[in-house]
């Protein structure tokens, strides 16, 4: 459990300071794409916006967004969750709004994982999703903490990329494969 904590803690450290790290840098796949095809991805609102999510038959691509951030929209159990993509988490990390519009009632939920996050320490509830999809890149039965503070955003995590048969990044991309 020490551990789960340690984890956690170190992920939401980088999705505030920056997230770096990633399973598997693969600098070709940027340099085989067309620059038609990186100047249609390229986010053009805010830093805060959403990378674009693309479907290509059995990968789904995020690119990054202006901030140096994957930023991808995800179906929830029928519900869309905006996810910062965290690579260092291990789980993924729901704040308390994404979990109330998911229809989870925090009042049922026990709250007895003690975690630490960059605005301190918090206290989490294990949750079990039905689904989480990122442009069809589909994983069921995905384990999941809520937190009760400390995070800005929802984190997706490694309990559904570590799922995934594949994911890679590029300087500009991340493929997931299911």
């Amino acid at each position: 459990m020490l551990k789960h904590i340690a984890i956690l803690a170190a992920a939401v450290l980088c999705a505030v300071a920056a997230a770096k790290g990633v399973i598997l840098f693969n600098a070709s796949y940027g340099q085989d794409r067309s620059a038609a095809q990186a100047a249609d991805a390229a986010p053009t609102s805010s830093t805060a916006a959403a990378a674009v999510v693309e479907h290509h038959a059995s990968t789904a691509e995020v690119t990054k967004a202006a901030d140096g951030h994957f930023w991808a929209e995800a179906e929830v159990n029928g519900h869309s969750v905006r996810f910062l993509v965290d690579t260092g988490a291990t789980d993924v990390a729901l704040t308390g709004d994404d979990a109330r519009r998911l229809g989870i009632d925090l009042s049922t939920l026990t709250f007895d994982r003690s975690v630490s996050t960059a605005a301190g320490m918090s206290k989490a509830a294990k949750v079990d999703l039905d689904y989480v999809s990122v442009a069809g890149a589909r994983v069921d039965h995905v384990s999941a903490l809520v937190l009760t503070n400390g995070l800005q955003t929802s984190l997706l995590g490694m309990t559904y990329l570590g799922r995934l048969s594949k994911f890679e990044a590029s300087q500009n991309a991340l493929i997931l494969r299911p």
